[in-house]
């Protein structure tokens, strides 16, 4: 018999909770109100028992329990966490997950990263591979950098402290987007390998699919779409990247699309590039 013991709680008897485990046998009904007092670390299925506490060391023996709470009461066992500026979150799970959802739309979801300069036609090859994929029935969304600048991320600047913040929620959305089972194309110039990465992390291997248009400087300045090379020529943008700030080239992308001896393919056969990595791999299927 393992009795857990303590100090005299001034408590109502409904908030007493009963737990079983087979291998430690009952345990005597323990105060769940004395659980901050006692140091809580572990919240059970919700019904908040303290299974460990650091302070004294007495509840040691307990410590390789709460390292599978579902052998006491079925259920599963969260850490309490920090995240960020948010203190005490408890990851919260539900039974229908990413498999389920995926076999629902019969595809697999993952991030298609496009990555390059300004004027290299990353947003017209998002379009083109959005419409690519919808006309084989398969559900995308695209993450357009100018665009999410609209909304989301309007409260964020050009420098670099901003830019960095850019990324890594575009890279958030990016991840729940995939996890909906959603092919979610990210079209944005991202130029640091570190944020890129970060946002890599964010997902399975093989689930994350950097696609690096390369197209020269003098090119994409020839272009000049949005008139902003002109402007950064002129001194009227600062940190402009590739004038007056880097932009550093992927090093292992799953997928290099090549501006070369000025031809350049058109968007619907890079989409079509980019389709048959997906088909290969088998994220068009389920």
């Amino acid at each position: 018999m393992v009795t857990l013991q303590v100090a005299r709680p001034l408590v109502r008897m409904n908030e007493y909770r009963p737990l079983i485990s087979s291998s430690l046998g009952r345990l005597k009904l323990v105060n769940v109100a004395v659980n901050n007092a006692i140091g809580l670390k572990w919240s059970c299925g919700g019904c908040r028992f303290c299974c460990y506490a650091v302070a004294t060391g007495f509840f040691q023996p307990f410590k390789a329990l709460t390292n599978n709470c579902s052998a006491i009461h079925g259920k599963g066992c969260h850490e309490t966490s920090t995240g960020g500026k948010s203190t005490n979150i408890v990851w919260h799970d539900c039974p229908i997950g990413k498999p389920q959802r995926e076999k629902l739309i019969q595809q697999k979801g993952c991030v298609i990263w496009i990555t390059g300069l300004s004027g290299s036609g990353k947003s017209t090859l998002a379009c083109a591979l959005s419409q690519g994929l919808h006309s084989r029935r398969k559900l995308t969304y695209v993450l357009d950098g100018d665009n999410i600048r609209h909304g989301l991320n309007s409260d964020l600047s050009f420098e670099s402290k901003d830019r960095a913040e850019n990324i890594r929620r575009i890279g958030e959305v990016a991840s729940l987007f995939a996890d909906a089972g959603i092919i979610c194309i990210a079209s944005l110039i991202s130029p640091f390998r570190k944020d890129r990465d970060a946002c890599r992390a964010l997902l399975a291997e093989g689930d994350f699919i950097e696609v690096f248009l390369d197209v020269p400087l003098k090119v994409c300045e020839a272009r000049d779409p949005k008139g902003l090379y002109k402007l950064s020529r002129a001194g009227k943008i600062q940190g402009f990247t590739g004038i007056d700030d880097p932009y550093e080239e992927p090093l292992n992308c799953e997928i290099l699309l090549q501006y070369k001896e000025g031809i350049c393919s058109s968007p619907n056969e890079m989409a079509e590039e980019v389709i048959s990595y997906l088909e290969e791999r088998g994220y068009l299927q389920n």
